[in-house]
């Protein structure tokens, strides 16, 4: 579908779903505020474009059908627009110096969650520390008749003061938990709206994936569809779409630089960290928001990981059913949220006096080319992952004395990690690796980006996370290496967290503390 009538798709949805005088769009950030919170904004243009106007609408590239924003740009984003105009496009310049000075850093300078254990960076990794469970009964649906009933489901979620009322009853859940993360990672690293309105627009992007995407809106509107075409909501293309949740809060905040999604399985929010980074190492950004959101606790979601029989089935006790590395250990348990990380270019970070987290050193992709779900028996894909990983980000594997592993409580899938866990870094007495899944379940598409949330936190903090469930340690694994069923103090020189997807996708990426 062309941009023009996909334009046209929504305008019309528009003008049938509300009053013939007016929809409401949008909220959008207003940088000529002092809050970063979004405002309800006047009404597009009553959503009727009439002869040309519609037609000189469609077909300008920099227009939007929530109006356009340039009245609220910088004068720096002016001149970029106006030099983009006659044909001088200074970002070029500008990534061109980044290619011959000195490489660029990257920062973390704020964070987002939507967990099952908070809604914030710290509540959620106080829980962890506390070695709570967010596991618990399914209450969205009645799942009697499956033989798996837990998951790590969010039981209260607000987009209260984020997202428009509409667009809340209109999106998937996949599109709001990374909405409102994307702005909470704004806020924790202290970008209101006048640090906002210094940002050059053209140089911040945004990079959130999804394993799954908008399942079930997609899901409803095939419902709709038994009955006619006629019931299906006129949004359900594009809000099913796994890019749409990037690019709606790049419309939301007027971002123009780099705006994608990618979708690796359970890798996903690796893949978009460690590709996000790259942006701004090679000066295409200098402000990026990055994660993975995922949403799929609901009847077609519950049931195909069921047919893959790859879920735990201990119903009885939930809080008990996620045990990474446990002998009981039967598959892993579904969860939801998303995890954004807000990573800035170091100068560009310092310039505004930013709280820096934790600098991300580097990370790496490899595939196993092996099976569909099943990990490479002898680990090759993964060893050279974590070695890869090292080389980019140019330290040792003696620097690495933490790890928070991708290890989801499935039989085969934690051994083949903790071997090459071992292989690696296995002579260095100081490691201790953890999962984070023990408590809130395996995010899928999110699970990446909340562990590294609860990565860099614990370079904050100094404190690493409990192994909960851990009461009868697989006869193959060394407990010398994981940490135990309380929190331990570790001082973190280099930190590696994995994620592993279907389809063979190895993930690994380093953060260290900043010096």
């Amino acid at each position: 579908m062309g941009g023009a009538s996909l334009c046209d798709s929504l305008v019309a949805a528009c003008m049938s779903s509300a009053s013939h005088s007016s929809v409401e769009r949008l909220t959008q950030f207003d940088t000529r505020s002092s809050s970063i919170w979004p405002r309800r904004s006047r009404l597009v243009n009553n959503c009727s474009l009439h002869g040309s106007q519609a037609s000189s609408r469609n077909n300008n590239a920099s227009s939007s059908l929530f109006e356009s924003n340039n009245t609220s740009f910088n004068p720096k984003q002016r001149r970029f627009n106006r030099a983009s105009t006659s044909g001088q496009v200074t970002t070029l310049e500008m990534e061109k110096d980044a290619m011959v000075n000195k490489p660029r850093r990257v920062v973390v300078t704020g964070m987002g969650v939507e967990t099952p254990l908070g809604h914030d960076p710290h509540t959620f990794y106080d829980n962890l520390l506390q070695g709570k469970s967010g596991i618990s009964h399914i209450e969205s649906f009645d799942c009697s008749a499956f033989p798996t009933r837990i998951a790590g489901e969010i039981k209260s979620f607000s987009t209260d003061g984020l997202v428009a009322p509409k667009l809340s009853k209109r999106m998937d859940k996949f599109m709001l938990y990374l909405l409102t993360a994307g702005k909470k990672a704004l806020e924790d690293g202290g970008v209101t709206g006048d640090v906002m309105a210094e940002f050059d627009k053209s140089r911040c992007g945004v990079l959130i994936g999804s394993a799954m995407g908008g399942m079930k809106v997609f899901y409803d509107a095939l419902e709709a569809l038994k009955i006619s075409y006629r019931k299906m909501n006129p949004f359900c293309v594009p809000f099913a779409t796994t890019n749409m949740g990037s690019a709606m809060l790049a419309l939301d905040l007027g971002w123009m630089g780099p705006n994608y999604s990618i979708s690796t399985a359970c890798a996903t929010g690796n893949f978009c960290i460690l590709n996000a980074a790259n942006h701004i190492t090679r000066g295409e950004a200098d402000v990026m928001l990055c994660g993975g959101s995922d949403s799929v606790i609901i009847p077609i979601g519950l049931g195909g990981f069921v047919a893959c029989r790859a879920l735990s089935e201990n119903n009885d006790d939930p809080t008990k059913a996620s045990r990474p590395w446990d002998s009981n250990r039967d598959g892993f348990v579904m969860g939801e949220g998303a995890g954004v990380l807000l990573l800035e270019e170091l100068e560009h970070a310092k310039k505004r006096g930013a709280t820096i987290y934790a600098e991300f050193l580097g990370g790496s992709f490899t595939c196993d080319a092996y099976h569909i779900t099943e990990p490479r028996p002898d680990g090759a894909g993964v060893i050279l992952a974590i070695e890869k990983a090292l080389a980019h980000a140019g330290i040792s594997k003696e620097d690495i004395n933490y790890v928070n592993a991708h290890a989801t409580s499935t039989p085969a899938g934690d051994l083949k990690e903790y071997h090459a866990l071992s292989h690696c870094f296995g002579q260095n007495p100081e490691l201790r690796v953890n999962s984070t899944k023990s408590m809130i379940g395996h995010l899928l598409g999110a699970s990446g980006a909340v562990e590294a949330v609860a990565t860099v936190q614990a370079i904050k903090t100094g404190w690493v996370h409990p192994n909960i469930n851990l009461e009868n340690p697989d006869k193959a694994v060394d407990t010398k290496l994981l940490v135990g069923l309380k929190k331990e103090r570790l001082d973190i020189k280099a930190a590696l967290s994995n994620s592993f997807g279907f389809g063979g996708q190895n993930s690994s990426i380093i953060f260290a503390p900043y010096k």
